[in-house]
C-alpha cells in the first residue's frame, strides 16, 4: 500500500525591489497572502547597495523586481536603475528565481543575455488587474518552491471535495508555522487561496506587543504581558508541550487569535457569501473539545447566513492531496467522504438585529420532536443535536434580518455534531468590551459553555 505523506516547511522568504514605495507595499501585501515571507527596498527610499545586499541573502529563495504599469509613475531612469541592480543579481545568483512585473518586462532583455538565454517570467504589476495584482499572484503561486507541501495539498482535497459533494465549503487552518484560508465551489476556487505566514500559532521570533495584545484579548485567564510573551515563546519552542489545564487556555487563544490575523488578512474571502460547509485544520486545535473549536470559528469566520461546521481532527486532507492524479484522489475522497471530518454542529448568526427583549422565535424541527426557542439579541444560544441527527429550524423574527438574504422567516436544514446547534444572535462583527476585565468574563462564559471540565 503506498503511503501518503504531507510535510509542511516554513514559508520561503522573497525580497522585492521595487521603483517606488507603492509598489514596494503593493507587492508586500500580494505576497504576504500567497505563501511567502516577503522583505523589501525601494529606489524611493533606499540605495542600491542595499537593496543589492538584501538580495544575496542566504536564505532568499527568488527575488521580485516590481515596477508600476504607468511611465508617469514609474519614470525610465528608475526602471533603469532597477534592471541594473536585477541584471547585476541575475549573473551573480543564476541559480536564484529573478521575477519581473509592471514595466520591468521592458528590460527583459537585459536578463537573458547574462543566463542562459531563456526569458525571465514576468507579470503585471501588484497594483493593475481586476482585483488589483491577480495577474501577478498567479505568477508567485507558479514559481513558490513549496507547491507540493502540506497546505497547497490541503488546498488541492477541499476543491475536490467541494466538486465531489457540490458544495460550498471554505477550509481554515492554524499551523505553527502559518494559516491557511480557502473558499470553493463545485466549480473550482472562487478567489485564490491564502497561505499567511502571520498566521501562525505562535510566529518565529522575539513575540511583538501587537501579537501579545492580539492574544491576550483572547485569553480567558488573567496574563500579564510579560507573563504571555513568556507562554508564547514556550509555545513556540514546545508547541506540544502542557497540553492541558491554562497551558490548553492559553494554547486555544491563542489559536483564536492566529485565526483573527488570518480573516484580517483575507478580506476577499469574507466579503464571499457564506458557504454550506467550513472544515477546520491544523494543529493549534488538537487540544481543544470539539464544542470549543466550533465557537472559535462562530467568534471570528462570520457572515450573515448558515453554515456547517467541521473538524479535520486526523489530519487526512492534507495527505490525501498530494496524490497527484486527480481521478485517483477524487475517488478516493467520494469513498472516505463520509468519515473524513468529525462534524462539530451548525451555526445560523443572523445580522441586523435590534435590540430588545426578544428578536423572535424559533422552532426546531428534529427527528425527536419539536422545540420552541425564544430568540434573545446580543446572546449566544446552544441547542442540543447530535452529531449525524439532521433537522430543520425555522426563524420568526419580529423584524427583517439578514441570513444572506433579508427576510423575517427563514427554514433552514441543520446537522447536529459535537457542539449542537448555535444561534449566534451576536452583532457583524462580534464586538467585544475594550475594558480587558469585562471581555475576559464574557469570553470565559461563552467558552465555559462548550469546554465543560475545563479546569485552571
Amino acid at each position: 500500500m503506498p503511503r501518503l505523506v504531507a510535510r509542511t516547511a516554513d514559508l520561503p522568504r522573497l525580497v522585492i525591489l521595487a521603483t517606488s514605495e507603492r509598489e514596494r507595499a503593493a507587492a508586500e501585501r500580494l505576497a504576504a497572502t500567497a505563501g511567502w515571507r516577503a522583505a523589501g527596498l525601494s529606489l524611493e527610499l533606499s540605495d542600491p547597495v542595499a537593496m543589492t545586499r538584501l538580495a544575496l541573502e542566504r536564505d532568499v529563495a527568488a527575488v521580485l523586481l516590481a515596477a508600476g504599469e504607468s511611465a508617469a509613475l514609474d519614470p525610465r531612469p528608475a526602471v533603469t536603475g532597477l534592471a541594473t541592480i536585477g541584471a547585476a543579481l541575475a549573473g551573480r545568483e543564476q541559480a536564484r528565481p529573478i521575477v519581473l512585473a509592471g514595466l520591468m518586462r521592458t528590460e527583459a532583455g537585459r536578463f537573458a543575455a547574462d543566463g542562459d538565454g531563456a526569458p525571465l517570467p514576468y507579470g503585471p504589476a501588484a497594483t493593475a488587474g481586476d482585483p488589483p495584482g491577480s495577474g501577478l499572484r498567479r505568477l508567485l503561486d507558479a514559481i513558490h518552491p513549496g507547491s507540493a507541501d502540506g497546505r497547497h495539498a490541503l488546498v488541492r482535497a477541499i476543491v475536490d471535495l467541494a466538486a465531489i459533494l457540490d458544495r460550498r465549503i471554505e477550509v481554515v487552518e492554524i499551523g505553527l508555522g502559518g494559516g491557511t484560508r480557502a473558499l470553493a465551489g463545485p466549480e473550482g476556487l472562487e478567489v485564490p487561496a491564502a497561505h499567511v505566514g502571520q498566521a501562525a500559532l505562535a510566529p518565529a521570533g522575539e513575540p511583538d506587543d501587537a501579537l501579545v495584545d492580539g492574544v491576550l484579548a483572547w485569553s480567558s485567564i488573567p496574563l500579564d504581558r510579560h507573563r504571555m510573551r513568556d507562554r508564547l515563546r514556550e509555545l513556540h519552542l514546545t508547541p506540544w508541550g502542557e497540553a492541558y489545564g491554562a497551558g490548553a487556555v492559553v494554547r486555544y487563544a491563542a489559536a483564536r487569535a492566529a485565526l483573527a490575523r488570518l480573516v484580517e488578512a483575507t478580506p476577499e474571502i469574507s466579503e464571499l457569501p457564506a458557504p454550506d460547509l467550513i472544515v477546520v485544520a491544523g494543529g493549534a486545535w488538537a487540544v481543544a473539545p470539539g464544542p470549543a473549536i466550533a465557537l472559535a470559528l462562530a467568534d471570528l469566520v462570520r457572515r450573515p447566513g448558515a453554515s456547517q461546521l467541521a473538524w479535520d481532527h486526523a489530519r487526512l486532507l492534507a495527505p490525501l492531496g498530494t496524490i497527484a492524479d486527480r481521478f485517483e484522489r477524487q475517488t478516493l475522497l467520494a469513498e472516505l467522504a463520509e468519515d473524513l471530518l468529525v462534524p462539530l454542529g451548525s451555526v445560523v448568526t443572523p445580522a441586523g438585529l435590534r435590540a430588545g427583549k426578544s428578536a423572535g422565535r424559533l422552532v426546531i424541527h428534529g427527528e425527536t420532536g419539536t422545540s420552541e426557542v425564544d430568540l434573545l439579541p446580543g446572546g449566544l444560544q446552544l441547542i442540543d443535536l447530535p452529531p449525524g441527527q439532521l433537522g430543520i429550524a425555522e426563524f420568526h423574527f419580529r423584524d427583517q434580518v439578514d441570513l444572506g438574504r433579508r427576510a423575517r422567516h427563514a427554514r433552514i436544514e441543520v446537522c447536529g455534531g459535537l457542539g449542537g446547534l448555535l444561534i449566534d444572535l451576536r452583532d457583524v462583527p462580534l464586538r467585544l468590551p475594550d475594558r480587558l476585565e469585562r471581555r475576559r468574563a464574557l469570553l470565559g462564559a461563552w467558552q465555559a459553555a462548550l469546554w465543560p471540565g475545563l479546569d485552571v
